[in-house]
């Protein structure tokens, strides 16, 4: 069902452009081409045609958005999700640096008998 929603959404999108390419912002486009006085569809009733047929095509694009919305396949996006998240987690920090120790503990130990505290020698 998504996928029938995807192309007529393509379908209704690609209609909308051809639309509104053949309007014209000063009143002219397809009505121009019909410039008799004994035409039953005048110059003012192609423009509003075109004007009523735009409307439709952008209400009919808003309403197969939101079914395209509501009929996404979440399964596939789940385990999508899952696979990036463990991908994530196993994953091995490249600027991890190792903790080696710096002195032995036996060292450690001597040096802080040796060593007294500044305020404490009188």
């Amino acid at each position: 069902m998504y996928t029938l929603i995807t192309v007529l959404i393509i379908i209704v999108c690609v209609l909308l452009v051809l639309i509104v390419l053949v309007q014209n912002s000063k009143g002219g486009g397809l009505a121009s081409n019909f410039q008799s006085s004994t035409q039953m569809m005048g110059v003012r009733k192609t423009n509003d045609f075109l004007e009523k047929f735009t409307w439709g095509l952008a209400i009919a694009l808003l309403v197969l958005c939101i079914m395209g919305s509501a009929f996404l396949p979440r399964e596939a996006t789940s385990q999508k999700e899952s696979a990036i998240k463990n991908q994530i987690e196993n994953s091995v920090d490249p600027n991890a640096v190792p903790n080696f120790p710096t002195t032995a503990p036996a060292a450690k130990e001597k040096s802080s008998e040796t060593s007294t505290p500044a305020g404490s020698e009188k």
